[in-house]
């Protein structure tokens, strides 16, 4: 749900913000951690720019492995985390433990996920992807098996199974390709939360701020190309002035393939989408 108001102010006036139904409670501090360290740097040289600490917050730890494996858990609260768009459950498990999840559409306090190869097909649930029927919508999908899910994590996102071949399921990307996964690997079941985050208008600069993120400047705003960025100049008669846009360094940065790790293009049965613009 996504909240407007009243334009009192210039920040007001185009502001939108996300309605979170979560719960009052606040977090656990042995399931927490510090954010430390300066942000986009790497021992002291910027790795990447226009970054910043923002904020102070704790690091939720969260379950991606799903690893307590027939054992029912009670969700004791839905949670807001500050470092991500969808929300989190607290789950108390029957052998006293509690863990972070990522919380799906629909999941409520008081209800019972479990994680198995006989788990029912209910969100928030965890199963082998061999043992997910066709067309289900699933997040947190795994790649190597053990290891945790990796994809489709972001607010509002969902992968779908497709088809099964052998040991290898066929699973559709919220981005549009169509990965084939091993059958043993785990995913969870569901939609996650909050997919209207994509609607949110932070309505000022100082918001941006304190979600980390420095100013950018635009290099077709810069006055000096040998100095300041090869897109610097009269922007009004020689656009970016180059034949492809590049970076402050003259790489290509757009239309260029930047897909590094070809040792698992074999994964690939389709590729992504394009962006329609």
């Amino acid at each position: 749900m996504i909240k407007t108001y009243k334009p009192t102010s210039e920040g007001l006036r185009t502001r939108k913000t996300l309605v979170r139904r979560v719960s009052k409670s606040r977090p656990v501090k042995s399931l927490t951690k510090p954010l430390k360290g300066p942000a986009g740097r790497s021992h002291g040289r910027i790795s990447s720019r226009h970054r910043q600490r923002g904020s102070k917050k704790r690091i939720r730890i969260i379950d991606f492995k799903r690893n307590k494996f027939n054992i029912s858990g009670k969700v004791a609260a839905i949670e807001y985390d500050p470092n991500r768009g969808a929300n989190i459950a607290l789950v108390n498990y029957a052998d006293g433990e509690k863990r972070y999840i990522l919380a799906p559409e629909g999941l409520e306090v008081g209800m019972q996920v479990v994680s198995g190869p006989e788990a029912e097909i209910s969100p928030g649930n965890s199963l082998p992807l061999e043992n997910i029927p066709l067309g289900t919508f699933v997040h947190n999908v795994e790649v190597n098996i053990g290891a945790g899910g990796i994809l489709a994590r972001g607010a509002g996102n969902a992968a779908q199974v497709l088809a099964k071949e052998g040991a290898y399921v066929n699973v559709k990307l919220p981005s549009g390709e169509v990965k084939k996964v091993l059958g043993k690997c785990y995913a969870s079941i569901g939609s996650l939360s909050n997919p209207d985050l994509r609607n949110v208008q932070l309505g000022k600069a100082g918001r941006k701020r304190y979600l980390g993120y420095r100013p950018h400047v635009r290099g077709v705003a810069m006055a000096n190309p040998k100095k300041d960025h090869p897109h610097a100049g009269k922007y009004s008669t020689t656009g970016i002035g180059r034949p492809a846009p590049l970076s402050p360094w003259g790489w290509k940065t757009r239309g260029v393939k930047s897909r590094k790790r070809v040792h698992t293009d074999y994964s690939i049965v389709k590729k992504r989408e394009k962006k329609r613009r």
